[in-house]
């Protein structure tokens, strides 16, 4: 059976001609992953948009939700690759919408550490979860197996990648 073609068959039958010793399949493999990456990265922008969200507070409330709601400006910084001293107007801007609070930190009384409230999990969880709707939308095109051998593969490609 031959598979239906896509946006990226017909990419490579046009360059084809252009680079005759092209590989099909590095090529379509590339070109596939580039174009649900940019699929992905609008319904994002588009949920954010609708949720009035900014990129950068969808981050923030990301990088705290995935430390179970708290955590010290610092960690939030090295969790965004960020300068310690630029998370603090990321972090106003979200108390300034009631997404997180400050509160004492448990570790050392000199510290303040930053916590998602109702209002940030919610703005958060429903980013989150048209997000994850169109992630298992686009990957319902497979069966639980495929899903985990592309997985397994695609891990194998990026271990190359980081390496050194």
């Amino acid at each position: 059976m031959t598979p239906t073609p896509d946006s990226a068959d017909r990419h490579i039958e046009r360059w084809l001609p252009v680079v005759p010793d092209l590989d099909a399949d590095v090529e379509g493999a590339v070109t596939r992953m580039i174009r649900l990456t940019r699929h992905l990265r609008a319904v994002k922008e588009r949920v954010l948009v609708d949720l009035d969200l900014s990129a950068h507070e969808y981050e923030t409330l990301h990088a705290l939700a995935g430390r179970r709601g708290r955590a010290a400006p610092s960690d939030l910084a090295a969790d965004l690759a960020m300068a310690p001293a630029s998370i603090t107007a990321r972090v106003d801007t979200l108390l300034r919408r009631n997404f997180v609070r400050r509160i004492p930190s448990t570790v050392d009384r000199r510290r303040v550490d930053v916590e998602l409230t109702e209002a940030g999990q919610a703005a958060w969880h429903g980013a989150m979860e048209v997000q994850g709707a169109e992630e298992h939308r686009l990957f319902g095109a497979l069966t639980a197996t495929e899903r985990r051998h592309l997985s397994d593969l695609l891990r194998r490609v990026l271990l190359v990648a980081e390496q050194p």
